[in-house]
C-alpha cells in the first residue's frame, strides 16, 4: 500500500482525497453558517426563523441547495448558448483554483509556491473574463453594459487590495 502512494497515481489519489475532505468541511460549515445567518435575521426581524424542514429547521439549507440545483436554466433567445453556460463555470473554476495555494494545515496545500499571493491576485483578476463573457453572450446591450460595469468594479477593487498588501 505504501508503494502505491509513492507513485504519481497514488499522489493524485492523496491530493483528490485532501480536496474532497476540505470541500466536505467547507460545505458542512456553510450549512451551519447559513442556518445561523437565518436565525440571526429572524431575531432581528422578531420572527421565529427557519423551522419548516427538519428538526429546528436544520435541513432548510439542504432544501434551498436542492431547489437551486433543480431549477430551470433560462437562456435568452438570441444568446450564444455555449458561452452563456461557460461564463459562470469559468468564474467558479478560477475562484476555486485560487484556493490551491492556501495552506490549510501542515502539508495540506495543493501548490506550495513562493509567489502564492501573486497567484491569488492573478486568479482573481482572471475572474473578470467570466463576468464579461456572461454579459457578451446574452447578445443584449444592457447585460453587456452591466457586465462591463461589474468588471470595472472588480478591477478597481483588486488595485486597492494590491496596494494594501
Amino acid at each position: 500500500m505504501a508503494d502505491f502512494f509513492s507513485t504519481p497515481l497514488g499522489t493524485l489519489v492523496i491530493i483528490l482525497a485532501q480536496c474532497l475532505a476540505v470541500l466536505g468541511f467547507v460545505m458542512v460549515s456553510l450549512l451551519f453558517l447559513v442556518y445561523g445567518d437565518r436565525k440571526i435575521w429572524a431575531a432581528v426581524q422578531m420572527r421565529r426563523g427557519p423551522n419548516v424542514v427538519g428538526v429546528f429547521g436544520l435541513l432548510q439549507s439542504v432544501a434551498d441547495a436542492l431547489k437551486y440545483v433543480v431549477k430551470e436554466v433560462v437562456i435568452p433567445a438570441g444568446a450564444d448558448r455555449t458561452v452563456f453556460m461557460l461564463a459562470p463555470m469559468i468564474s467558479f473554476v478560477l475562484a476555486v483554483i485560487a484556493w490551491a495555494v492556501i495552506p490549510f494545515n501542515d502539508g495540506w496545500v495543493l501548490a506550495d509556491i513562493n509567489v502564492a499571493i501573486l497567484y491569488v491576485f492573478a486568479m482573481s483578476s482572471l475572474e473578470v473574463y467570466g463576468v464579461i463573457m456572461g454579459g457578451w453572450a446574452s447578445n443584449s446591450k444592457y447585460p453587456f453594459l452591466g457586465s462591463l460595469r461589474s468588471a470595472a468594479q472588480m478591477i478597481s477593487y483588486e488595485v486597492s487590495i494590491g496596494l494594501i498588501i
